[in-house]
């Protein structure tokens, strides 16, 4: 703007008061705080008892003490001069109603708390943070935030509407020996699905089973329930059969991460074994197998001229082949996924799990585990290449939000305040809050 134009300055608007009925009639700033001295400048004043309905008395003003929105980063205080009444008939005394100011009791005013939920949600600060910005307890900004945030955002059952692919796993929010440290999360992916935003968390749960998961979705309404088409999971069967009994008609799709995890974990516990049958003590440096322990989970096609002549060079020798024969199949896997046309590497997985379906050599134990798993969830396995989108890649990322959650809060030992603050900071609800801000 090179030629604004100024008007008489406004600081109720500039404080944020206008719109709460105040008006500023006194200052006092210093390094440490800003306290601004209010009244209310409603034109209909509260003076009516509420027992009888007399009109009452004048009886004189008190203090009430709010933190406000701080102003340029220093911590505000509202001293707002309330009036008192006293009822002539029934004797009751009462003060000016602010509840459009600050709820009742409270400590924050609402723009103090909608600012720091705005700081927590959108900006992933830490409660000490906004705390020390606001210049109160910490206990009573979180107690104020999660509160809410609750009523404000998590309540509300629209945030389950037009929810057609689900993800669903497992994760650890704390890593104490002490007290159950698992829980489930559960991903609404239909975003992904539809190319309209990133993935966001519908709702974290207490444990990791079947009966935990089946739970989730028996409380969610028929509507819900029926408008579910797809649903992402890794191996873990009790995820399956919940689904299957409560979502009868969504397709289950297994990740594609965790069909390639299995494929590698076979291939690691098989180079260990063949470690210890060859030479009888763990991978050490200088052993061949632990040399190439690294190359041997690296795709075939990213790999250097001088990995490959590495791995080469191990694999022919004779007491290797169960690991040369694991690590192709591990190959083809990948290759798979990596097709870019999506009948085609359909197939290839077909034929993968048609190949070791069929009688594989006993010695390659590992293999024959692959196979087993393969075969028993091959429809889940293959329907990632029928419905594109469809993949819990998005809920592994969320689950490594919720890990920087954690290092930004330096831990959590409450789980209710771990539910509500990953829902609160993974739950998309920025745009929300972004709108409630204007």
């Amino acid at each position: 703007m090179d030629k604004p134009s100024f008007s008489a300055p406004d600081l109720d608007a500039f404080c944020l008061l206008d719109t709460l009925a105040l008006t500023v009639t006194g200052q006092a700033v210093d390094i440490d705080q800003a306290v601004l001295e209010c009244r209310t400048n409603s034109e209909s004043p509260d003076s009516w008892c509420r027992d009888c309905g007399a009109e009452g008395t004048p009886r004189g003003t008190a203090v009430r003490r709010l933190v406000h929105v701080p102003l340029g980063w220093r911590p505000t205080i509202l001293h707002v001069r309330v009036r008192r009444y006293r009822c002539p008939t029934c004797k009751r005394v009462w003060r000016e109603d602010l509840s459009q100011v600050a709820a009742s009791r409270a400590k924050l005013s609402r723009p103090a708390v909608l600012w720091a939920l705005k700081c927590l949600v959108i900006d992933r600060m830490s409660i000490s943070r906004i705390a020390a910005g606001l210049g109160a307890a910490w206990h009573t900004v979180n107690t104020a935030m999660l509160a809410t945030g609750q009523q404000l955002l998590i309540d509300d059952p629209a945030r389950f509407d037009g929810v057609r692919v689900l993800g669903v796993d497992e994760h650890v929010w704390r890593h104490t020996p002490f007290g159950s440290k698992y829980a489930t999360v559960i991903i609404d992916l239909t975003p992904i699905r539809d190319k309209t935003g990133p993935s966001r968390l519908l709702d974290i749960v207490e444990g990791r089973s079947k009966k935990v998961f089946k739970t989730w979705l028996a409380n969610r309404s028929q509507a819900f329930r029926r408008g579910v088409e797809d649903i992402a999971m890794d191996g873990f069967a009790g995820y399956k059969s919940a689904a299957a009994e409560e979502l009868p008609d969504a397709v289950p799709v297994m990740d594609p991460f965790h069909v390639v995890a299995l494929a590698s974990g076979a291939v690691e516990r098989c180079r260990q074994r063949i470690q210890q049958e060859t030479l009888g003590h763990r991978g050490r440096s200088g052993d061949p197998l632990y040399g190439i322990r690294r190359v041997l989970l690296t795709g075939a096609n990213l790999l250097t001229p001088k990995q490959v002549d590495r791995l080469e060079a191990v694999l022919a020798a004779e007491e290797h082949t169960q690991v040369d024969v694991t690590w192709w199949v591990y190959q083809r896997v990948v290759a798979a996924y990596r097709d870019l046309d999506r009948a085609r590497g359909r197939a290839r997985m077909q034929a993968v799990i048609t190949g070791l379906s069929a009688r594989v050599p006993a010695a390659l134990a590992e293999l024959t585990t692959l196979g087993r798993t393969l075969k028993r969830r091959a429809a889940d396995v293959l329907a990632y290449f029928d419905r594109p989108g469809t993949s819990n890649g998005p809920t592994e990322a969320i689950n490594g939000r919720l890990e920087h959650l954690r290092g930004t809060a330096l831990g959590f030992r409450n789980l209710g305040h771990y539910l509500l603050r990953s829902l609160l900071d993974t739950g998309g609800f920025r745009p929300l809050l972004h709108s409630l801000l204007r």
